[in-house]
């Protein structure tokens, strides 16, 4: 018999993992909820290129295709963003209080499966079903290649950011569905954390960049390098731990830069720094911070037992 690779091995040999996506997936309420998904999704992908190809009409008289396709790209990816940020918390903020309601956390704890490889089947479950959802909606991306004005790092960009967003608030949800044993505790707590890192952060750029815009247009130019600095690093803490802001930050260096890795920041007094594209940074700290809310659900799960 074949071996599998180690990762389908380690899934395999997770009961909890294997249950999950069985049952996940036999049922109507998988199908039901990806066709969902995908008409959403592509009506409004219909009603934003007619939108804009009329718009575009009306002021220029033709169509510009690197207009629309890029407005049309960035769209999708936000429709997508504001579903999986309301689909994410749903799975999996019954993942653990679900057992609870139901009365069947004792009889999965008689398996004597360790809380890490629990916490892991359940959120693996979530996650994969989850990442189905956004290979699915993939080809909608990619109508905008028929009018230009995107590339494929674009659609990499996109698709490595919405992983390590649905990654974070999966483990959010698994982690207050550990905490509670009430399943609309556990969606309450999870979307007000969710709402409130999206908003706060948001803010605080929107707050940031007016100040970096009143002192430009208002000619105060005694600023120092290091308070530069300092703006540019708060800006930069804020706008990669919101995920919209990520997105549209990184395409816009992409474009004028045409670099997806870095981009280069030019201070008043004419020297220049490399960084690091916001998608990056974002992407990595989203994935330490799920991984350290993973760790804390796991001892959540040992003190209970406890």
């Amino acid at each position: 018999m074949r071996r599998l690779p180690n990762p389908f091995r380690l899934i395999a040999r997770n009961p909890v993992a294997l249950k999950e996506l069985r049952g996940r997936m036999r049922g109507p309420r998988a199908f039901i909820v990806l066709t969902g998904y995908l008409i959403v999704v592509a009506g409004f992908t219909v009603i934003i290129y007619l939108a804009t190809t009329e718009a575009s009409l009306s002021t220029t008289g033709e169509v510009d295709g690197g207009t629309v396709g890029r407005f049309l790209f960035n769209s999708v990816v936000a429709m997508e963003l504001f579903l999986v940020t309301f689909i994410t918390p749903a799975f999996t903020a019954s993942a653990i209080s679900g057992e609870h309601e139901h009365q069947t956390y004792d009889l999965l704890r008689t398996t004597l499966l360790p809380e890490r490889s629990l916490v892991w089947g359940k959120l693996f479950s979530t996650l994969a079903y989850v990442m189905l959802l956004l290979l699915a909606a993939i080809p909608l991306q990619s109508i905008a290649f028929l009018f230009g004005g995107v590339d494929l790092p674009e659609i990499y960009i996109a698709f490595v950011t919405l992983f390590a967003t649905t990654t974070l608030l999966g483990t959010l949800g698994v982690y207050f569905s550990a905490t509670t044993r009430r399943t609309l505790k556990a969606n309450i707590f999870t979307y007000v954390s969710t709402m409130g890192l999206v908003v706060i952060t948001a803010m605080a750029v929107m707050v940031l960049v007016s100040i970096e815009v009143s002192r430009s247009f208002g000619g105060q130019n005694n600023i120092t390098v290091a308070g530069e600095w300092v703006l540019l690093l708060l800006r930069g803490v804020f706008v990669c731990l919101n995920p919209l802001t990520t997105l549209l930050t990184s395409q816009d260096y992409l474009i004028n830069q045409q670099s997806a890795f870095s981009f280069v920041y030019t201070f008043s007094d004419g020297s220049t720094v490399t960084l690091p594209s916001p998608w990056i940074v974002y992407s990595i700290a989203y994935m330490v911070l799920s991984a350290l809310i993973f760790w804390r659900t796991v001892r959540v799960m040992s003190e209970i037992e406890e």
